[in-house]
């Protein structure tokens, strides 16, 4: 008995001198150490909100909204970071998130823009259709057709064309059509219908890209400005101004809606859907490849509207000329009088439609303007 008394003392004599002199724990960095008192201030905080207005989160949110990078075990960049940095937006007296701003300028002024110049577009083309009509070619058809586009640039042509359209489709649903198409079907067919058009978009995009470098690489040689094209922009096409084999409102399409547009588009696309190796996906590069994705789209769709529509119902012979690859002679004599000449002197080799092989071609006849 009295051993294990002896015992029980020498241990609370121990306990006691641990208690009065613990060992020095080992100095924190001075960031760590300021991060943990951050955070049992917050914790001190919270607690004290909790129990005099339960349900106030108040001094987390106000943490969390610092835009302060804290620990998380996501290896991704900022993970730490909950809620982006404040920002101050135009016209707001008290400054937001910068995701929260992002998301209201996108689905405010950027969406309103885009979606009025779209409708404007077309409402300016039915005008004209309505108004003066398509553009018809003056000169009786001569029956002779000459070849306009060879079939790997009408494959290129086309193959570029689809996939735009696609692009375009998807994109106009999955940016408007929670306004538009949600109301008529409800929200669970949105959902699907949305998420299969966003599978399709990005299958499609990167066709859409390689159609793009090719339609470049075949086209490239016949856009290159001449003198006729200043006139023909200044004339706005009327009255059928000189022209070779792409006028000047075509050459302006290739160099500013397919490459610069296409080009800003296609890189964009890349990086949303995280296609670049090395770049580091930060939020602030994601939401600038967003407004840069919309912009150039809607840009490149209000370009293209006025494309497709003199390439179809705007100018007589002109769809034909791309489905079958051969234009009547007084087609090519009145809108592309430049290249017709550059033919028929055989600065050009001139290919005729098979069942016109062979046929001795007469010089054509002066231009009437």
């Amino acid at each position: 008995m009295k051993r294990w008394l002896a015992v029980m003392l020498l241990a609370a004599a121990g306990g006691a001198a641990l208690a009065a002199d613990p060992p020095a724990p080992a100095a924190a960095p001075p960031a760590a150490a300021a991060r943990v008192e951050s955070v049992d201030i917050l914790k001190q905080n919270q607690a004290e909100r909790t129990r005099d207005q339960p349900g106030n989160a108040a001094p987390v949110w106000r943490q969390v909204v610092a835009g302060e990078t804290h620990y998380s075990s996501l290896p991704y960049p900022e993970s730490g970071v909950l809620i982006q940095p404040k920002a101050q937006l135009p016209g707001q007296d008290t400054p937001t998130s910068a995701g929260e701003a992002w998301r209201r300028f996108r689905n405010g002024p950027m969406m309103s823009i885009g979606g009025w110049l779209i409708i404007g577009v077309l409402a300016v083309l039915a005008g004209i259709y309505l108004f003066s009509g398509p553009l018809k070619v003056h000169a009786p058809p001569t029956g002779r057709k000459i070849q306009r586009f060879t079939p790997l640039e009408r494959f290129v042509h086309w193959s570029t064309a689809i996939t735009f359209v696609i692009l375009a489709v998807s994109g106009l649903c999955m940016m408007f059509g929670k306004f538009i198409l949600m109301p008529l079907i409800g929200h669970t067919l949105f959902g699907y219908l949305t998420y299969a058009l966003k599978t399709l978009h990005n299958l499609v995009g990167p066709v859409f890209t390689v159609s793009l470098l090719v339609t470049f690489a075949v086209f490239v040689k016949d856009n290159f400005p001449i003198a006729a094209d200043f006139t023909w922009l200044a004339r706005l096409g009327r009255h059928h101004p000189p022209a070779g084999r792409f006028n000047g409102g075509e050459k302006l399409w290739f160099w500013g809606g397919v490459t610069l547009l296409g080009l800003a588009a296609s890189a964009s696309g890349f990086v949303l859907d995280q296609l670049v190796p090395g770049l580091v996906y930060t939020r602030f590069v994601m939401q600038g490849a967003n407004l840069l994705h919309i912009t150039a789209t809607v840009l490149m769709m209000a370009f293209a509207l006025g494309h497709i529509y003199l390439g179809t119902i705007g100018m007589e012979g002109a769809y034909r000329g791309m489905r079958e690859g051969f234009v009547d002679d007084a087609w090519a004599s009145e809108h592309h009088d430049i290249w017709y000449q550059e033919i028929v002197e055989g600065k050009i080799p001139r290919v005729r439609a098979p069942e016109h092989d062979g046929e001795v071609v007469p010089p054509p006849a002066p231009k009437t303007v």
